[in-house]
């Protein structure tokens, strides 16, 4: 998920690091724990004290992280299209990036739930711990046909850009109010390709310098107008104050929180260089950057596992567990932190080398069409029928399927079960190299 040196924004790299860095923060936050006379409770503590509304305002990162994954994604397909790279070719070393990291991920998920209940564990705690594991997948899904559709949409865009994003958020628009009139989430849904699309679309502006090129009074007045709408909506009970709550589905208060977060980023760019150019700063940059997807797999089984071990120890030691969102729980939660961020970073350095497995591409763009489909398909039966060690095995068959179709060798496929193996780096001219 990162471009080329040569191509490289420095303060693009540098948010979207903080974005997956702030994805990895809230989850964190969300994870409550507590012991009760039957046994441990696992629940979402941003659903205690009220504390995760003013939190969200800060900690919802996604629209501005779509914003920035379209900016990168635009500025690498025009560097391949420069060397004569397919758009085909591009797509499927996109979902490549995503799918290969994601079987190890979803393949661990599974034979440890598979052993927690052989173990002998309560069958609602296991449930439980797959629903967990299962709910960040959205963004795989979402991310997976965003990428595979990145071709064709810079192709609309560079047609007729304006009327391409309008329509997106058009569509957006009218999805959110048949959600309120029908009072049906199922149709929100809709907007989890409309929304984070216009996002992306919102990212090629930004590539294109049209942003920056606005008046600055201009960039201050559309992201007061986009505050002062997002408030209203507030008011009105349009929407819900805790923007975190307005991401499952998705509606177009994140349309506006987008436009408030780039016009900001746009505003502050020269600023944030400069920061990002510093040692420190970039070191960071880069060990976030070069690992993205595989940070965001692997943080929730991280929590899952330390949330176990904090019930498993409250349980031998006898000691009570802070309530959630108490004075008590709030101070144990830099500690928390540091226990979480620190063990995610340890293990992400061995398995981000899945991110960068290649192979040969050879597909037609209706197996690739149909790879992707299976891809995302898999996402949602995790999302719809909760993970477990059948749905987990269900949907790594479907991804090796999908690997398969885009000419990926089955021995190939295959090798994410066993970290830190990488395939040979031919130089045939199809080979993907499209970093992400």
């Amino acid at each position: 998920m990162h471009i080329p040196t040569s191509h490289r924004d420095s303060a693009v790299d540098l948010v979207r690091a903080l974005a997956i860095a702030g994805v990895v923060v809230l989850h964190s936050l969300m994870v409550g724990v507590t012991l009760s006379p039957e046994g441990p409770l696992f629940s979402n503590a941003g659903e205690v004290g009220g504390w995760i509304v003013p939190v969200s305002w800060v900690m919802q990162v996604m629209p501005m992280f779509f914003v920035v994954g379209g900016f990168a994604g635009i500025t690498a397909l025009r560097a391949q299209r420069r060397r004569g790279t397919r758009g085909t070719v591009f797509a499927v070393s996109r979902v490549r990036r995503l799918l290969i990291p994601a079987i190890a991920s979803v393949a661990t998920a599974g034979v440890a739930l598979a052993l927690l209940s052989d173990a002998g564990l309560d069958a609602e705690l296991v449930d439980t711990a797959g629903y967990r594991y299962g709910q960040p997948l959205w963004f795989l899904g979402v991310f997976l046909v965003l990428q595979a559709m990145l071709p064709a949409l810079v192709r609309l865009h560079e047609r007729a850009p304006l009327r391409t994003i309008g329509a997106l958020a058009a569509a957006s628009v009218v999805v959110d109010v048949a959600r309120v009139i029908s009072d049906s989430d199922g149709i929100g849904y809709l907007n989890l390709l409309f929304v984070w699309a216009t996002m992306q679309q919102l990212g090629f502006l930004l590539a294109d310098g049209r942003i920056d090129a606005l008046p600055r009074r201009t960039r201050i007045t559309a992201a007061a107008v986009a505050l002062a709408l997002l408030l209203l909506s507030f008011g009105t009970g349009f929407h819900s104050p805790d923007l975190i709550a307005n991401t499952n589905p998705p509606t177009t208060a994140l349309l506006l929180v987008g436009v408030i977060q780039t016009a900001a980023f746009s505003l502050f760019k020269p600023q944030l260089t400069a920061f990002a150019e510093r040692r420190p700063v970039a070191a960071f940059t880069r060990f976030v950057s070069a690992r993205a997807m595989t940070v965001y797999l692997w943080h929730m089984p991280v929590l899952l596992a330390l949330a176990g071990l904090t019930a498993l120890s409250g349980m031998i030691t006898g000691d009570q567990l802070p309530a959630l969102a108490s004075g008590q729980w709030w101070l144990s939660r830099p500690l928390w932190l540091v226990c979480t961020l620190g063990t995610t970073a340890l293990l992400v350095v061995p398995l981000s080398r899945l991110e960068r497995i290649t192979a040969p591409i050879d597909t037609s763009p209706a197996r690739a069409a149909i790879a992707v489909l299976l891809g995302a398909s898999a996402v949602v039966l995790l999302l719809v029928a909760g993970t477990s060690p059948v749905t987990a095995t269900i949907a790594i068959a479907s991804w090796l399927i999908a690997l398969h179709l885009t000419g990926m060798p089955r021995a190939a496929a295959a090798i994410p079960a066993v970290p830190g193996i990488a395939l040979s780096r031919g130089r045939a001219r199809d080979v993907a190299r499209i970093p992400g």
